[in-house]
Order: C-alpha cells, then structure tokens, then sequence
C-alpha cells in the first residue's frame, strides 16, 4: 500500500516519495513475500497438496505468490532506464 500511494505521480510529476525508498520498500515486500511464497509451499508439499487439510494455509500461500508477481511487475515498473 506505502509504495502504491507513494509511487502516484501528483500535478507536478514528482512521487509522494523518493524513488530510492520506494524501491527499497518494494524490494522488501518482494523477499517478504517470496519468503512467504517458499514456506507456504514447501509446507504444502509436506501435506502432498491436500487443500483441503488446510484452506486458509493455502489460500495465504496463493495470495504470497501473487503478491510476489506484483511487487516483481511494480519493481521493473518503477526502476528508472
């Protein structure tokens, strides 16, 4: 949510925050999640996938995956070339 409102440009084209703290923010929320992506999965495995064991287990290791192509896409999205 910070890099998200942070990154919205406002009348004079400058960001809420600098572009070397978002990026930082971002790359924090990325490793978090892939963190989160891995355990999540790898617990899952140990399971042998059975979703039904535990749903809320696997609907938070879907939503870390997810969050994980996000913070990846506004990374590239947000770095300067």
């Amino acid at each position: 949510m910070v890099v998200t409102r942070g990154s919205e440009l406002d009348a004079d084209g400058v960001t809420a925050l600098p572009l070397l703290t978002l990026l930082i923010i971002n790359e924090c929320a990325f490793f978090l999640s892939v963190a989160g992506a891995f355990i999540g999965l790898k617990y899952l495995k140990s399971i042998d996938f059975k979703f039904s064991i535990k749903p809320l287990y696997t609907m938070t290791t879907v939503l870390c995956i997810l969050l994980t192509i996000q913070f990846t896409l506004l990374g590239v999205k947000l770095w300067p070339l």
